[in-house]
């Protein structure tokens, strides 16, 4: 048997060795991109499932003030509606103006069978529901403003008996605040929760009960909106299945007897969707921690990897729902694998060239991987902020692209392009952590646009997203370079002022600011459709030594000036 050639001795061990070489690169590109990927998956799915539980605690939250307002806590029921239906008028009109969406309708019923509600039509017009005796029908009138003078419209053809309303009969048994079950509106056929509360006379027994409705349409927007990836979606569920908000299918649909009926997420008619349910399905049946969530990945029908993040939202008044994101794969991974097969291929292309190419060609590849691995570490750990520095046009390039626009998208407004709410907490919790460092004072400012629903209703939504647009431009203008301005929600606006110790140094500032959205509004094409704004200040360290609390701070101080600018408004 004829020995092999030097030159195949030499070649084989070498070309056995850079092949090698290339498959330990191929995996070792292929791991570090998944370990990318799974940081940057999770994150994303913690971080858009807080959003959702976000959106969900305004709603409740604003269900809370809104029964507050209209009977608060500890406030005796009167003898009778007749005899203080002026008052209860009036704290009904409050009470509905605090959170007009979802909260636009507050009503009272007691055990003499007499009832009043306020359904408020928008800001400047409610519709007034009430009758005094047990055996008549209820009357509606018209109001227009706070102040204004009930204008009889109607008599309704149904009698309307509080007492053997569900929600009357809910809260007769507890003493806390009580969530009825989710039901459709007659009226908009659009899902409603409704919360009650009792009301008490002298001796601490049951005289009537106070409810308001909760819309879910505003929920459900919100979440078909999300921007999670191409294929990804969201959707929240009772602990039975029933959908109260889903980004890709509807929560209500049309039976055989053309009545609208809910609609269960395993027959939600989405595969992916019915999917993730049957998966937590299991789950929903222990004991859920509201205040974790939990991850899994499973293998869907067609084969794909599908990443799931859930968690409970509960509130004390017995609300339990499940907040799910679920993002497959594919839409992270990318160009992954035929990067790994190209750098096969160049690993098998480089035994004709020398080592050092092959060197560097290793080099080339995994630099760029490891940087993205580090920032993906980075935004696990909650820094999203971190910048990336990857300027390449092949898979990895698309990769680095994909994670920079998702950094993006959780910390841009898409309509105003400002930061958004979470860029905001990141730049707060980092300027309370210079202050240690330097201790140089810095104050937020929180900026209300006032009457901005009259806008929408005036002039169309889409007047309404360009207002809110030349508004964001307005901020952005007219404060100082160093300073930073978000959006935090809806017509809510949050700027944090550097290098400032009293209110003096804030005036130079605020006053550009009151200016500037004083001024018309071109999006409106009006000379006369002016914003104006109620501002809320709050220094650090001097008002509060921690994120929270500074917030709280400034909110409160905006919803006095609120209260002084209607004051002011009401007196002209």
């Amino acid at each position: 048997m004829q020995s092999p050639s030097l030159r195949t001795v030499l070649i084989l061990p070498y070309v056995a060795l850079v092949i090698m070489l290339a498959v330990a690169i191929g995996a070792l590109s292929y791991l570090a991109g998944s370990q990318a990927v799974l940081t940057v998956s999770e994150h994303l799915l913690q971080e858009t499932v807080n959003r959702i539980g976000q959106a969900v605690d305004r709603h409740v939250v604003g269900s809370v003030a809104t029964l507050e307002a209209a009977f608060p806590n500890g406030m005796l029921a009167p003898k009778t509606i007749e005899t203080d239906v002026d008052n209860i008028r009036t704290r009904f009109w409050i009470a509905t103006s605090l959170h007009i969406d979802p909260n636009n309708y507050v009503y009272y019923g007691n055990l003499e069978g007499q009832a009043i509600g306020l359904y408020r039509k928008s800001y400047q017009q409610g519709e007034l529901r009430v009758k005094y005796q047990a055996d008549e029908h209820r009357n509606r009138y018209r109001i227009d403003g706070i102040n204004g003078i009930p204008q009889f419209e109607s008599t309704e053809q149904a009698l309307f008996d509080p007492r053997e309303r569900p929600w009357f009969q809910a809260a007769q048994a507890t003493s806390q605040d009580i969530w009825t079950s989710v039901y459709i509106d007659f009226g908009t056929q659009d899902l409603v929760a409704t919360r009650a509360r009792r009301v008490l006379g002298k001796q601490g027994e049951l005289r009537g009960v106070v409810a308001t409705d909760m819309l879910l349409h505003a929920l459900n927007d919100f979440i078909g909106n999300l921007d999670v990836s191409p294929n990804g979606l969201a959707f929240i569920i009772e602990l039975d299945g029933q959908l109260i908000a889903s980004s890709c299918s509807p929560n209500v649909r049309q039976a055989a007897d053309g009545q609208n009926v809910r609609i269960n997420a395993a027959d939600s008619g989405h595969p992916l969707l019915s999917e993730i349910y049957l998966q937590i399905r299991p789950g929903l049946s222990q004991p859920l921690d509201s205040n974790s969530t939990r991850t899994f990945i499973f293998t869907d029908s067609s084969g794909d990897k599908i990443n799931v993040a859930y968690a409970l939202f509960q509130d004390s008044a017995g609300l339990q729902w499940v907040n799910v994101v679920a993002l497959p794969d594919r839409d992270f991974m990318g160009g992954i694998s035929d990067n790994v097969m190209r750098t096969v291929f160049l690993g098998v292309l480089a035994t004709v060239f020398v080592v050092f190419i092959g060197l560097s060609i290793l080099n080339w590849v995994t630099r760029d991987l490891k940087q993205l691995s580090i920032a993906a570490n980075q935004v696990g750990s909650g820094f999203g902020e971190a910048p990336l520095h990857i300027r390449r046009n092949d898979e990895i390039g698309t990769l680095a692209k994909s994670f920079q626009a998702m950094q993006s998208r959780l910390q841009t407004d898409h309509l105003t392009g400002l930061p958004n709410r979470y860029a905001f907490e990141q730049s707060l919790n980092t300027a309370i952590q210079q202050h240690s460092q330097n201790g140089q004072a810095f104050a937020i400012m929180f900026i209300d646009i006032n009457d901005f629903k009259i806008i929408n209703d005036r002039f169309g939504h889409d007047v309404g997203d360009q207002a809110l647009i030349e508004i964001a431009l307005r901020l952005r203008t007219h404060i100082r370079q160093q300073d930073l301005v978000t959006r935090y929600a809806g017509d809510e606006f949050v700027v944090i002022l550097g290098n400032v110790h009293s209110n003096e140094d804030l005036a130079a500032i605020r006053n550009n600011i009151e200016k500037a959205l004083a001024s018309p509004l071109q999006a409106t094409g009006t000379a006369t459709a002016c914003c104006g704004g109620a501002i809320g200040v709050a220094h650090f360290p001097d008002d509060a030594d921690n994120a929270k609390d500074l917030l709280i701070v400034a909110d409160r101080n905006m919803y006095r000036h609120k209260a002084t600018l209607k004051e002011e408004k009401n007196r002209c």
